[in-house]
């Protein structure tokens, strides 16, 4: 395990469940949703950890529930070495200035009513770091920085394309100078073409700044690009996590092996030969997930103690950890 000094972030057993309610006056719980179930992993300084998986496994709830946008059920989220997860309003509001977001959808992540200049500046303003005309020079350099002109400051987010957007939303993160940023899918919702101009400005910004980030996507290419290590996710639990090289060269769980079997290589030769792996079935539901392994519903080489007993998410050799009774 690396030294405690080179870990930014270290989470252990998150869990966060959003209550299921019944009834118009007196409301009942009647279930959870299962939406991320205890996780556990760390983040170095200055590295990018990728978490990828299928559309509704957790990842961005994920996200934030490290950030305390949503405050965990259960589990520990140790920044810096404090844990976030006890920290009151106050103490975690000062907190927030080292951690930043940028979020998924450019066009519903800015505020329409507020121009360019208001909200990259308005971090600044919350944390007490610059106003007047401190504060436009400073959001006048952050657009510089992000690829954007600088006398764009006045004009609102419907004057910009998606990509400009999300540039801005970029911009916006930055401006407390954090740590760590949690990147939500910050490409999914662009155009191909624009998708590479924000992964090399994210390469650009870490260098220059030596942040640290969670890059959360499904694309797989994308992340083997741009991470140093990748966890793979799957129905609330991390199944697999390891550097970018052993995750894609050598998957050991079943459901990583499917997932890169997925991903075309530009290879007419290599493709043919490839095996294809295809899942059965649909993904269980948060709110009633299977017994012991939750892929086991799904899995080609599932025996009878996955139906039992959940896996232990264990290292197998040189920080490769996975959580399969098979391997």
């Amino acid at each position: 395990m690396p030294d405690s000094q080179d870990k930014l972030l270290e989470v252990n057993n998150l869990t966060k469940y959003f209550p299921i309610t019944q009834g118009i006056i007196f409301q009942r719980k009647v279930a959870d949703v299962k939406a991320v179930d205890g996780l556990s992993f760390f983040i170095r300084k200055g590295e990018t950890l990728g978490l990828v998986g299928e559309s509704g496994c957790g990842k961005s709830t994920t996200g934030r529930t490290i950030l305390q946008l949503y405050r965990p059920t259960a589990g520990e989220v140790f920044f810096q070495g404090k844990n976030l997860a006890k920290m009151q309003s106050e103490e975690l509001r000062k907190m927030r200035r080292n951690m930043q977001m940028i979020f998924q959808d450019p066009y519903a992540s800015l505020n329409p009513r507020m121009t360019v200049g208001d909200i990259i500046g308005e971090p600044l303003e919350v944390h007490h770091i610059a106003k007047g005309k401190e504060k436009k020079e400073r959001v006048q350099e952050l657009l510089q920085i992000v690829g954007l002109n600088p006398y764009f400051v006045n004009r609102y987010p419907h004057e910009f394309s998606g990509g400009q957007r999300q540039r801005i939303g970029v911009a916006r993160a930055l401006a407390v100078n954090p740590a760590f940023i949690v990147c939500d899918e910050p490409i999914s919702a662009l155009d191909v073409s624009i998708q590479a101009q924000i992964i090399n400005l994210l390469e650009e910004l870490q260098q220059k700044f030596n942040l640290t980030y969670l890059f959360i996507a499904h694309d797989l290419s994308v992340v083997r690009h741009i991470s140093d290590r990748v966890a793979v996710m799957y129905l609330g639990k991390i199944v697999e996590l390891t550097d970018r090289t052993s995750l894609y060269k050598s998957p050991l769980h079943p459901y990583t092996k499917a997932l890169l079997s997925a991903v075309p290589i530009p290879d007419p030769v290599v493709e043919e030969k490839r095996e294809r792996i295809i899942l059965v079935g649909d993904v269980p539901s948060p709110v009633n997930p299977p017994s012991g392994c939750r892929f086991h519903t799904r899995c080609p080489l599932a025996i009878d103690i996955c139906k039992k007993m959940d896996p232990e998410f264990r290292d197998v050799g040189n920080l490769h950890f996975v959580a399969c009774h098979v391997v």
